[in-house]
């Protein structure tokens, strides 16, 4: 099973180490290493074609097709996903009629305790985005850390992490 995972993070910190704890084989990509940019809602992917943009957007979402399993992780930013992830999420809409039934899983790592309902928004959107491309979520996993490395020293953050998969 071909998996791929999206870091949504533009730094090296808790999200990332949310990645590692996961110890799977899986191509990452990192959203702020790729130049994708903002969908146009153009029209003329026709959601089947790829994007006319000259950038790196179809290699990035050929990537996402052609796998099995996609996981999504993301700092929490203004009570959403940051902007570098989103910007890959709506991107995918010029392949949108080749995304049909992954896998997905979804990490979330924020600074408020997991009780916060930014968490709860997050997850929403996902099972909306999963009804709409009939996707299996295999999990959505929400985890507290505010200082770079307050992840790595949650035993059980890392514990769960670990055995998702």
């Amino acid at each position: 099973m071909k998996t791929v995972i999206i870091n949504g993070s533009p730094r090296k910190g808790n999200t990332l180490a949310a990645i590692k704890a996961l110890n799977i084989d899986a191509e990452i990509i990192y959203a702020d290493k790729v130049d994708v940019s903002p969908c146009k809602g153009c029209g003329a992917c026709t959601m089947t074609n790829g994007c006319i943009a000259k950038d790196d957007s179809n290699e990035v979402i050929d990537k996402i097709v052609e796998a099995d399993r996609i996981i999504f992780a993301t700092p929490v930013y203004w009570w959403g996903v940051t902007a570098q992830l989103k910007t890959i999420i709506d991107k995918c809409y010029c392949k949108g009629a080749h995304l049909k039934g992954k896998e997905i899983g979804v990490i979330v790592v924020g600074g408020d305790g997991v009780e916060s309902e930014q968490y709860d928004l997050i997850k929403r959107q996902f099972e909306l985005i999963s009804q709409y491309l009939d996707w299996k979520m295999l999990f959505y996993s929400k985890h507290s850390a505010s200082a770079i490395g307050d992840l790595e020293k949650n035993e059980d953050s890392i514990r769960e992490l670990g055995g998702l998969l």
